[in-house]
């Protein structure tokens, strides 16, 4: 039986740049994923990289990284991860003052955004509906295509000697406290370390072997199209993003008991209508957020399109009735923006790389501060996180 340094659970972007730093130190590296085809919040991410919204030092320093890291993956990959700058349209709704919501973003974040008038607005997105908005906020914004950008880490990790093997794991090793690899119906691995990059799945396979850990998740919803030939020029969202207020209803102390009720739907689900056009002209529609206890509950499918649909018609009205398909997957999240790394205690040899808010702009930057600590590197980001 092989001894690896690392295996880690996920294979996600996440548990890919993970892997690729930790090759990239000369460690041998198994990375198992239970899909051969990915259903993940990867999958169906808009693919945003939002570097102007830092809100503290630290979240703008690793904002900063992840954007450089990012210009330059593709060369250091040696694969195309699609990586481009477009505006990001933050549409505001007509019922409020835009002016207010400007200043808000103005007062807490990196970069402030510019104001426009629909009109305005318009001219640079053709397909918003002017009669749906009051003006939307406009703001430098990073794009990449996740699923290739993962392809991507995954390739350059097995260059560099890591194994990928598709394999659920359906358990830990342990000796006490000290945990020594993960067993799947067909294999058993060891390893001097095994870290779960398993995204909103995380919570559930920890509970799974009796560990709990503060990492959460939303059922998300979207609709995914074929290469059109409609050309949509921006990533369009809504100023007012439902998507973070739920998430920190979510975890409040009076809700965190309620997650380990099965079948719980502990707030009603929320919709932030938006959409992004990738380079081969496919688009995500998006999205539904809700919080439900069962990772595996399954919604009512043909509503939430319908009501997809509708919503998104009403700012982008061409957009109501392309072919599309609809999906689901978990988006993870923690109490706050940053997420959740490290040893999880009282274990031996047991970590965590979950709980992202901005995944995609964050997984980069902190897969190397990460394997820098785990090497015994003094790595200041990590010892903030960590005692965050």
């Amino acid at each position: 039986m092989r001894q690896f340094d690392w295996i880690i659970i996920g294979g996600g972007i996440t548990g890919a740049a993970l892997g690729y730093e930790l090759t990239s130190k000369g460690l041998s590296v198994l990375l198992l994923e239970q899909n051969s085809t990915a259903e993940n919040a990867t999958r169906y991410s808009y693919g945003g990289l939002a570097y102007w919204s830092g809100i503290s030092p630290l979240t703008r320093q690793l904002s900063q990284e992840g954007i450089n890291i990012h210009r330059h993956l593709s060369t250091e990959l040696d694969s195309p991860t699609e990586f481009r700058e477009l505006d990001l349209l933050l549409t505001i709704n007509p019922d409020t003052n835009p002016q207010e919501i400007a200043q808000n973003y103005t007062e807490n974040f990196a970069i402030p955004p510019q104001l426009l008038d629909p009109q305005q607005a318009c001219e640079l997105e053709p397909q918003l509906n002017p009669e749906a908005i009051a003006g939307v906020l406009r703001l430098p914004h990073g794009h990449i295509n996740p699923p290739k950008t993962t392809q991507a880490y995954l390739q350059a990790m097995e260059r560099q000697g890591g194994k990928v093997e598709i394999e659920a794991v359906v358990d830990l090793i342990h000796t006490g406290e000290r945990i020594e690899g993960v067993r799947t119906p067909k294999n058993t691995y060891k390893a001097e370390n095994t870290v779960i990059c398993a995204g909103g799945f995380s919570r559930s396979f920890l509970n799974s072997v009796g560990i709990t850990v503060p990492v959460y998740f939303t059922h998300a919803e979207v609709i995914e199209t074929p290469p059109l030939p409609l050309e949509l020029q921006s990533l369009i969202m809504p100023a007012d993003n439902q998507r973070f207020a739920l998430e920190d209803k979510a975890t409040q102390a009076n809700t965190k008991p309620l997650w380990d009720e099965p079948n719980n739907e502990l707030f009603p689900p929320v919709l932030d209508p938006g959409a992004i056009q990738f380079q081969d002209g496919h688009i995500i529609i998006g999205q539904w957020s809700r919080v439900l206890t069962n990772p595996h509950e399954v919604v009512n499918s043909v509503a939430s399109e319908t009501a997809l649909r509708k919503q998104i018609g009403k700012i982008l009205p061409s957009l109501q009735d392309l072919p599309g398909k609809w999906h689901s997957c978990l988006v993870a999240f923690s109490q706050n923006p940053l997420p959740h790394l490290g040893n999880i205690k009282p274990f031996t040899g047991l970590h965590l790389f979950s709980g992202f808010t901005s995944t995609l702009l964050f997984a980069p930057p902190l897969a190397k501060h990460f394997v820098a600590w785990s090497v015994g590197e003094n790595d200041t980001v990590m010892a903030n996180l960590i005692k965050k």
